[in-house]
């Protein structure tokens, strides 16, 4: 806005209006996007300047508060740095210190004083979720509003048949694993055993498709050796598992016995599969896609080489004996075990909630332990592999107390950012995760909180595991907007940008299934019953939702072509490769491209302009991209007037608006319709179960 030939200079005399308006507070807006603090990021000593917007000539005095961790406050009275469509924009300017660096707004008129934060306008006097700013805070601009993907593999895409598990290979929890033959066969309720044979080489094969589609970002499921189908349970983490990447040997000709032992400890095998990854990755690149691996440090496997119950490497050249048969393991010091004398097979080891398959890792206990996990986040992240960064799995819970996992994180961000200043350090929480969100540890969150619950309460009225009905709280705009707004005070603007937003994962019951409105799980209420009563029409409404929310739309695998299943393991099935749901797809590209095509939509601010029952109203919007989001639940049409001026056009506007994309119950189109605005209006005409993006059309030059 500051290069609109519309921008009034600081110098230009202000209008005196004949009668001054009434104070308007729909006008005001900050947040901390690259347009309200520039730069959005800086080191200490630079100079941060922070805006905030009024209607022009609407207040007699703005300030901003400052404090540290000193808590002194600091007022710095701001001035207007320019006019532009009848809105005044107030500047000003503090230096970066070391320390953290809170502030919100302080708006005077006629005596009366109102605060601005992250909650939007008050009367209180009081830090109410404060702006943040830290110096040398950075979060990848590559991830912000980035469209990614996530991938279970082994139900993504088999492209090397010859790595499969073969049936009774090994066994897992006292079951002989087994190879699935059936694709497109439904899981069980016990189906951690069982392998469908989805591997690296088949993500490679699908590159194309998901270029296609749109992706940006690949985010993997744990890939690293392991004897499960989900990988969670580590048993080697310097490696790639051989099941996912490539066999080439596959006898004990070695002096090794045992076909899996052969299999995840031969080094051949361990370097070709570890090449399969380097492969993906580069392949990746070259399509302009990112890679995202899954850390699992909380705990690892009973397999792992450290803790070994199951005896893999006992008889494997060079391997060293493992915490749960030796007293004298190299690795004892990695978990905590109650019983001091229970060895040889000491099993009083804590194990993650009570799993005898993950022994919880004791980084407090270890300082080699502490290095070893940063030396492999580094490893994966640098040459040749260079993977774009971390998700990490339970993240909050990795040691035994809160200031320990601080601490932990804070380390794991320096080595990680030393090997690779762009990467991105994504974790799993569910709740408040603001303390680790400052600037020094994680860059965002899955972003359960500020995303995928409210919009799964507010479209379906779902717990994400399809474990409760609330149906009060579909269509309730009220709530998801007040929901949102208090859940995302606990991001910045930049972190905030990169939030996984996810609709289904691995951990939940899809989405789809979701909108049947079935309480419960798969082994209660039937495996077919995940298909029936859904609701294309509201499965495209939460795409429109994920696709123009702010944040990184992140689709789980499948999503995209119409798969269903009710919590994991049912919401691990197949990708339907030949049986996909080819409207739907369409569908997906179509959102995908439009959320990508805007600026606005993918780093652009967020404005709540309308929140009322079966309808919503959000604004998108940068200096020179204004566009008007509508969600209407309802079943019946309905007229609602739209103040589109909040999105910073001038209140008095006129011109006209460009609907290019809509889903309602009736389908889905992309074809340009022209709404016109009047006076800063524009009258939005919904029809049943309708999401609309419309845009407003520049003047031309």
């Amino acid at each position: 806005m500051e290069n609109d030939k519309k921008a009034m200079p600081v110098n230009t005399p202000r209008v005196k209006y004949r009668v001054r308006p009434l104070f308007c507070g729909r006008a005001v807006f900050a947040d901390e996007s690259r347009f309200y603090r520039i730069p959005q990021e800086a080191a200490a000593g630079d100079p941060v300047k922070v805006r905030i917007r009024t209607l022009a000539d609407n207040v007699d005095e703005v300030w901003v508060r400052l404090t540290g961790n000193s808590e002194k406050i600091k007022y710095l009275e701001m001035s207007i740095a320019f006019r532009a469509n009848g809105f005044d924009y107030y500047e000003a300017v503090f230096m970066a210190g070391k320390e953290p660096t809170e502030y919100d707004f302080e708006l005077r008129r006629g005596g009366k004083i109102w605060r601005y934060s992250r909650m939007g306008l008050t009367e209180e006097d009081e830090w109410y979720y404060p702006f943040r700013f830290e110096a040398g805070y950075h979060v990848p601009e590559w991830a912000q509003g980035a469209v990614m993907y996530q991938i279970f593999t082994d139900r993504f895409c088999n492209g090397d048949p010859e790595n499969d598990v073969e049936t009774g290979e090994y066994s897992y929890l006292g079951r002989k694993v087994r190879k699935v033959s059936d694709w497109h066969s439904l899981p069980l309720d016990f189906d951690v055993h069982r392998f469908y044979g989805g591997d690296l080489q088949g993500i490679i094969n699908k590159l194309d498709y998901l270029s296609d589609l749109g992706v940006e970002v690949l985010y993997l499921n744990p890939i690293f050796v392991s004897p499960s189908n989900h990988k969670y349970d580590t048993q080697d983490y310097s490696h790639v598992d051989p099941h996912f990447g490539k066999i080439v040997c596959d006898t004990d000709e070695k002096g090794v016995t045992g076909k899996y032992r052969v299999r995840t400890t031969d080094p051949e095998n361990l370097a070709a599969s570890d090449e399969v990854l380097r492969t993906l990755i580069e392949e990746a690149h070259k399509r302009g896609i990112r890679i995202l691996l899954d850390g699992v440090f909380n705990h690892c496997g009973s397999f792992s080489n450290w803790f070994d119950a199951e005896g893999i490497y006992q008889g494997v050249p060079g391997a060293k004996p493992g915490a749960y048969h030796s007293f004298d393991s190299p690795y004892r010091s990695f978990f905590r075990f109650s019983n001091p004398f229970g060895w040889p097979d000491n099993d009083s080891c804590d194990f993650w909630w009570g799993n005898s398959t993950l022994p919880k890792l004791a980084h407090e206990d270890s300082a080699e332990l502490r290095e070893t996990i940063m030396k492999i986040a580094e490893k994966w992240v640098s040459s040749p592999y260079c993977a774009d960064g971390w998700r990490l799995d339970v993240a909050a819970d990795l040691g035994y107390s809160s200031d320990f996992n601080h601490r932990f994180w804070q380390v794991f961000r320096e080595r990680v950012r030393k090997a690779n200043p762009e990467a991105l350090i994504l974790a799993e929480h569910y709740g408040d995760a603001s303390s680790y969100l400052q600037g020094g540890e994680w860059d965002t969150v899955m972003n359960y909180d500020a995303f995928m619950d409210p919009v799964s309460y507010f479209l379906t009225g779902m717990e994400k595991h399809s474990d409760a009905f609330s149906p009060e709280l579909i269509g309730d705009g009220k709530t998801f907007a007040e929901t949102m707004q208090l859940r995302m005070c606990q991001f910045g603007t930049s972190s905030l940008l990169c939030a996984m937003n996810e609709l289904s994962n691995h951990d939940h019951s899809r989405f789809l299934t979701r909108t049947n409105h079935k309480v419960g799980r798969a082994k209660d209420l039937g495996r077919n019953a995940a298909a029936e009563e859904i609701s294309l029409p509201v499965m495209r409404m939460a795409v429109f939702m994920q696709m123009t929310w702010i944040g990184a739309p992140t689709v789980y695998y499948g999503d995209e072509a119409g798969v269903v299943g009710f919590t994991d393991p049912d919401s691990r099935r197949t990708y339907p490769w030949g049986r996909e749901n080819k409207e739907l797809l369409d569908y997906y590209k179509k959102a995908i491209a439009v959320h990508k095509k805007y600026e606005a939509l993918r780093r652009g601010s967020l404005k709540m302009i309308t929140a009322g029952q079966d309808f919503i109203c959000y604004g998108r919007f940068t200096d020179d991209e204004h566009i008007i989001c509508t969600v209407h639940t309802g079943s019946d049409p309905r007229q609602d007037p739209v103040p589109v001026w909040e999105t910073g056009l001038p209140r008095n506007c006129s011109g006209r608006m460009i609907r290019v994309l809509r889903t309602s119950a009736d389908g889905y189109d992309t074809y340009p319709a022209t709404v016109p605005v009047s006076s800063g209006m524009m009258q939005i005409h919904s029809g049943a179960q309708e999401g609309a993006v419309y845009v407003w059309e520049k003047d031309p030059e």
